[in-house]
């Protein structure tokens, strides 16, 4: 459902290159390019910013041959990406939520574990080139109890299904041999709290009486996030925000992201959960910071494992989880704030 990436998609908080000039993704006709496998050598920014080096003349003059569609490739130059596609998938996958939150709730977390099943399944072949094996067995079954378990009993008994998973890693890997035992374990253990246990607070959030609003809000502010950031972004974006991390980023994208959040819960907040206003306002500039943490984080996954997409399922988009980092991070954020704000549906 977002429209950004941090690799060359239309970013939220991108800074974008000149329309026209060909990226690190679109090297000039008949020319060469460091960045042809997508992936630039560890400690490199080539190719993430697209930005050729300084003193580099590649694509300073580029031509675009008689009969080509010029505004396909200029827009594709400050996108990276295919945007009428990503735009579809976005529609698609918003849809589904819709149509799953207000008919049979349950069948949200079905469709919640079907995403979760997918990123899992993302996240291991990436880490797999990089001799990291996860026991997924354990992983995907402990995640499944925990969702579970949070949506129809207490939170108490999600607790210790991630108690058992993890336990289940350390002895799913032991027949693995003591070589790279600790890195496997770790790795496990990461990812039972990156994806399931992320996922326990949606459950969570949707077991409420009015769990179906709650969830329309993560959603929607998670959507406000990155559309608003988009907007900032290709229009006035100038000044980068983490340019070791994702240089594309700037301040005027997370400027975007803000206000377009900060207006989003002052409406939602008050209108479907009987909030008050600054409820929703605190809401929206939290859901900002944990959205931009959670793209942030993925990045520097990405970088250290030298990849620039989890996956490439969704069209326009790449991976699972490139679209779902934001979500991860937001969902105990929002989950927690909605708890304090408007416990058992009436505001504090």
């Amino acid at each position: 459902m977002r429209l950004e990436d941090d690799h060359g998609r239309p970013g939220g908080q991108d800074l974008q290159q000149d329309a026209g000039q060909p990226g690190a993704d679109q090297p000039a006709p008949g020319s060469a390019s460091a960045g042809d496998s997508g992936v630039a050598p560890r400690g490199s920014t080539a190719g993430d910013s697209g930005v050729a080096p300084r003193g580099s003349t590649a694509g300073a003059s580029a031509v675009v041959p008689r009969g080509s569609t010029a505004l396909t490739e200029r827009r594709s130059g400050r996108t990276g990406r295919n945007l009428p596609a990503a735009i579809a998938v976005g529609a698609v996958l918003g849809g589904l939520v819709l149509l799953t939150l207000f008919t049979v709730k349950a069948t949200f977390l079905l469709y919640v574990g079907i995403i979760v099943a997918i990123a899992l399944w993302e996240l291991g072949h990436a880490l797999r080139s990089r001799d990291i094996d996860l026991p997924l067995v354990p992983i995907a079954v402990g995640g499944t109890a925990m969702v579970t378990l949070a949506y129809w009993t207490q939170a108490k008994w999600a607790l210790a299904a991630l108690a058992l998973a993890a336990i289940g890693v350390l002895a799913w890997r032991l027949p693995g041999g003591a070589a790279g035992y600790v890195r496997d374990v770790t790795a496990g253990i990461f990812t039972l709290m990156y994806l399931p246990l992320m996922a326990v607070f949606v459950a969570l959030m949707v077991a409420e009486p009015d769990g179906a609003r709650r969830a329309l809000i993560f959603v929607v502010l998670t959507v406000c996030s990155d559309t608003g950031g988009y907007l900032a972004g290709v229009l006035v974006g100038r000044h980068p925000m983490a340019p070791a991390i994702s240089p594309k980023k700037t301040w005027e994208g997370f400027s975007g992201s803000i206000v377009a959040c900060l207006i989003a819960g002052a409406i939602m907040v008050p209108d479907l959960l009987h909030g008050h206003l600054w409820q929703g306002l605190v809401l929206g500039l939290a859901a900002v910071v944990a959205s931009t943490l959670g793209d942030l984080a993925e990045s520097m996954i990405k970088r250290d494992l030298e990849i620039k997409d989890m996956g490439h399922l969704l069209p326009g988009h790449g991976g699972i989880m490139d679209r779902i980092d934001s979500l991860l991070v937001m969902a105990p954020v929002i989950w927690l704030l909605l708890a304090v704000f408007v416990p058992n549906g009436h505001a504090a």
